[in-house]
């Protein structure tokens, strides 16, 4: 079963394991393609995690995440402001746009990791999608054609991606041919000569003399010395289940955890899905999971991270006992040592792909705004990340730049286990609103009872403490009630970005689902070779 953001992702995932490859091979291609019809969201110079669980049960994370450059320092950018929804701005907006705002890229050395380590298939074996796709071209999606329309402005300004995505400054249309052959040609490149022709190649240095030649800081020796990251997940037990998520950098699977142990204590099922109780219970569980990551989440390697405080079941039970089922109330961080918290982009994709002999991967990545840096090295088709704005441009602070510091992340690539076995395999993009949505979807899964395309379509919540945000289909009612419970209620038309989701039966089947609000697309496969020693002999 392959679930991507993208049909042709989706058709690339299929294609390497209906070819014999496992679902490492089939996560790799998909990213690789997603890089091609997805180039506002992932690219090759970006960064994410990814979720492994291996045939023998264990579960691996593998953290790509991009880096500050080793020339980068706290006060490189000229802040505007201290007030938290504008704190990440800063003068001529160059941690946002342009050389300056690009962080050491993490993507491609993740998953030639993941592919060397895990996989069966060599990198030009599952490469080649994504090369088809970028050379003959593939139908633009009015998603991606409206992504575009938004960034026109900031794409004008580099001439590459002006002449790739612009027709006489304006959006290339849905259902146009999109061809990207620079790009076709530099995959070729990396299918022949593998990573290293980035990392410690020529194809590196000329990014790296592009970058610098822009005023931007990253170097040859950033990219020699940059490593992904093989890191132990989260978990925690919920009602029979293990839930399974990435540590920090990547905040998600602690604050599911956390948030799923606080709300053990409470008869959720009988609440009712969609209930002034059921939602009022969950943003108040928002509401404290938000103020402990604005203390306490951050690169590992700078901050000392309290996760096996914030997971405990005590520590549940104290946050527990100071919900008030009737009100909504301010909240303060619990007894907690960490860092602030920040601001990060929605622009991300997500895959989903099990294989028969018991491969999951649950993979986030990201170029981190709408087409990153708004940047592309010339010749080559790659569009560079922005990933320096996920830092603090403040000096002084916890989350402040720092040299080969990780960038922070609510990147969710979540399992679900019962007594050892897979149930559900889930994860999707949208900043701040990723982990909450990754949350909800288990538990409508666990204590609502609903199938996983249920799971994944049902209306969403947000808060961190603000305003509560409501999806179009909760009634006026429903809003009407949370309002005289003292919340701020505001109406959005989605909620973070689409999920996909794969679901595990008892009897070895699987179930794919992708939601509505991105071109997410399940491909199943079922049958197969015929068995070993059947022979027909002719006549």
């Amino acid at each position: 079963m392959a679930v991507t953001n993208h049909p042709l992702a989706s058709a690339a995932a299929a294609e390497i394991l209906l070819g014999g490859g496992n679902a490492v091979d089939a996560a790799v291609a998909a990213l690789f393609a997603l890089t091609v019809v997805e180039p506002m969201m992932v690219g090759i110079l970006d960064g994410g995690v990814s979720h492994l669980r291996l045939p023998n049960g264990r579960h691996v994370i593998i953290d790509n995440l991009s880096s500050a450059p080793l020339a980068a320092c706290a006060d490189m950018y000229a802040p505007v402001s201290d007030v938290a929804a504008s704190a990440r701005d800063t003068e001529g907006r160059r941690n946002a746009t342009g050389a300056l705002a690009v962080a050491v890229p993490g993507s491609l050395a993740g998953w030639a990791h993941m592919l060397t380590q895990y996989g069966t298939r060599p990198l030009h074996a599952v490469i080649r999608p994504a090369i088809r796709l970028a050379e003959d071209g593939f139908t633009v999606t009015s998603y991606l054609s409206e992504c575009i329309g938004g960034m026109a402005a900031d794409l004008a300004g580099d001439d590459g991606l002006a002449k790739l995505f612009l027709r006489d400054g304006k959006r290339i249309p849905a259902g146009s041919l999109l061809v990207q052959a620079d790009y076709a040609a530099t995959l070729r490149r990396l299918a022949d000569e593998g990573p290293d022709l980035l990392y410690r190649g020529s194809l590196g240095a000329t990014v790296a003399g592009y970058l610098q030649a822009k005023g931007g800081t990253v170097s040859t020796e950033d990219l020699m010395s940059y490593a992904p990251v093989e890191r132990t997940p989260v978990s925690t037990d919920y009602r029979g289940r293990t839930v399974i998520g990435p540590p920090p950098p990547a905040s998600g699977g602690v604050h599911i955890a956390q948030m799923l142990n606080v709300l053990e204590g409470f008869d959720v099922a009988a609440m009712g899905f969609g209930s002034p109780d059921s939602i009022h219970l969950l943003a108040e569980v928002l509401k404290i999971a938000f103020v402990d990551r604005a203390v306490s989440t951050a690169d590992p390697a700078f901050v000392k991270v309290p996760v096996e405080r914030l997971i405990s079941k005590a520590y549940a039970s104290e946050r527990r006992a100071e919900i008030d089922p009737a009100h909504a109330r301010t909240w303060s961080p619990g007894r907690l040592n960490g860092v602030e918290s920040g601001v990060e982009s929605s622009d991300t994709t997500h895959v989903t792909i099990a294989d028969a002999d018991g491969f999951v991967v649950s993979a986030t990545h990201t170029i981190n705004g709408l087409f990153g840096a708004c940047v592309q090295i010339p010749g080559t088709g790659m569009i560079a990340n922005n990933y320096m704005h996920n830092f603090d441009p403040h000096p002084g602070r916890v989350l402040s730049i720092a040299p080969g510091k990780r960038v922070f992340s609510s990147m969710a690539p979540m399992m679900v286990t019962e007594d050892g076995a897979m149930r559900l395999a889930l994860g999707l993009p949208g900043a701040l609103r990723i982990f909450p949505s990754a949350f909800q979807s288990i538990v409508n899964r666990i204590d609502h009872g609903m199938d996983v395309q249920e799971a994944v379509e049902a209306p969403r919540i947000w808060t961190e403490g603000g305003a509560l945000e409501l999806e179009p289909a909760y009634s006026d009612a429903t809003a009407e009630a949370l309002f005289r419970r003292g919340h701020i209620i505001q109406r959005m038309k989605h909620i973070a970005g689409g999920m996909n989701a794969i679901a595990f039966s008892r009897d070895g089947t699987m179930t794919g689902a992708a939601c509505w609000r991105a071109d997410g697309t399940p491909v199943g496969i079922s049958g197969g070779l015929a068995r070993p020693g059947i022979r027909f002999e002719t006549i």
